[in-house]
């Protein structure tokens, strides 16, 4: 933890892809437990700064750490690893693994991590079942809806039980009632597990759900809601 008891931090950050900046002198923190919403225009850096904060992007300058480490300055191995036993992703089109079944992708950050075929499946399923989903544990991702695909991306980022979730726009390709049960369920598991969430979105009905929202603009993160107050 740092000084603050955040469990991920970022200081100063700075990021620039040739002439276009992304970030520029970034500030974010984030405590166990806690869902915080990045909000901003397109282009204005949130997806960057969330790719920094995963350590997926290494920053030009600043720091990022986690649980009392320099993510930043880590090899790129070891932060292969942390992402793989620590954090879990939710992307805006799932991403899920075509040939695999809904059942063998919600596995899948297990299986990577040498856990047991079916030790794994076995804890994947009781995520599909509290997700509501297990009735499509045997389909390939392309033989369910949306909403439903969504909900397993959302199995596979909390199977391996992380301590941070990434979820970026993780209802924008989804209808409004389909977006509502997915942040409803992603939220709820995550509270209950203690993990933090690190939520980007441009939709208020979407932050809505976080504890507090920080705004990006021209590369700058501003706190709307000041410091997080766990009581």
């Amino acid at each position: 933890m740092t000084p603050d008891g955040s469990l991920l931090a970022a200081t100063g950050l700075r990021k620039a892809y040739g002439p276009t900046t992304a970030l520029d002198g970034a500030d974010f923190s984030i405590h166990p437990g806690e869902v915080v919403a990045v909000m901003g225009p397109s282009g204005s850096g949130k997806s960057t700064l969330l790719h920094c904060l995963a350590g997926i992007v290494r920053p030009d300058a600043g720091t990022v750490t986690y649980a009392g480490q320099q993510l930043s300055a880590m090899p790129d191995s070891r932060r292969s690893a942390l992402r793989r036993a620590e954090f879990g992703f939710v992307f805006q089109f799932g991403q899920l693994v075509p040939e695999l079944t809904c059942l063998e992708n919600a596995a899948l950050p297990l299986r990577l991590t040498g856990v047991r075929r079916r030790e794994a499946e076995g804890r994947a399923r009781s995520w599909l079942e509290r997700l509501e989903v297990e009735d499509v544990a045997g389909h390939r991702p392309g033989e369910v809806s949306g909403g439903q695909g969504q909900r397993v991306a959302v199995a596979r980022a909390l199977v391996g039980g992380p301590r941070v979730i990434f979820a970026d726009e993780p209802t924008g390709a989804l209808d409004s009632l389909n977006g509502e049960r997915v942040m409803r369920l992603l939220t709820d598991a995550a509270r209950e597990t203690s993990a933090a969430v690190v939520l980007v979105t441009h939709e208020a009905r979407v932050a809505a759900y976080s504890d507090r929202e920080v705004v990006v603009r021209d590369g700058r993160a501003r706190d709307m809601a000041g410091a997080y107050d766990p009581a």
